[in-house]
């Protein structure tokens, strides 16, 4: 279990901009030095997607640009009421590039996650949680026991078959519903193997 929060009032404000003023040199490197820089800040993203465990975000205040992808990482949003995500990227004449376009157009569909992106508008709790932005949203004050409720409600289940379920989840939209079927047997298999073994 991973749970990721911001300390003080917000989760993450974003992009710190005076990155810009190093970009000139960044560029002098060539494209590939440059898009490997970025693989490397998507790697530390992605790394919230693995299937042997389970993330959750804990997510106050402002959420903008990398830090709402951050949040968008993460299996699971918990939302204080005063949240406000935002996609600024676009409105810097950039484009968000840390993986959070795939997730928010399977979190609000495609022409939902294109506004939000296009115009960077922000988005509250009460809208999160009614386009599935947000999984559950609670005052600010309830913010931590929220989330230590939840990281106990997650933690009850055996380990490995909640992470197996989490790997058959996300690789659910790569595979036709039969390799669906094939893969939920498969790790039913392995569930009922280990099973066995504690018992025997």
């Amino acid at each position: 279990m991973v749970v990721v929060a911001g300390e003080g009032p917000s989760f993450s404000a974003g992009l710190d901009r005076s990155i810009f003023g190093t970009l000139p040199g960044q560029l002098a490197e060539g494209d590939s030095a440059f898009l490997d820089l970025i693989a490397s800040f998507q790697a530390g993203f992605s790394w919230l997607r693995r299937p042997d465990f389970i993330s959750v975000a804990a997510v106050q205040g402002h959420a903008i640009g990398a830090g709402f992808q951050l949040a968008l990482a993460c299996d699971i949003r918990v939302a204080a009421q005063d949240v406000q995500f935002t996609m600024a990227e676009t409105s810097l004449g950039l484009v968000p590039d840390l993986g959070g376009t795939q997730i928010l157009v399977d979190l609000v569909g495609y022409s939902r996650a294109l506004e939000i992106c296009a115009t960077g508008r922000r988005v509250g709790a009460e809208e999160a949680s009614a386009i599935g932005l947000a999984n559950v949203v609670v005052p600010n004050a309830d913010l931590s026991a929220a989330v230590e409720d939840l990281v106990a409600a997650l933690c009850a289940p055996p380990h490995d078959a909640a992470t197996k379920t989490k790997a058959l989840l996300m690789g659910s939209r790569d595979r036709s519903y039969a390799a669906q079927l094939l893969a939920e047997r498969e790790a039913q298999l392995t569930r009922i193997r280990a099973l066995a073994q504690d018992l025997g």
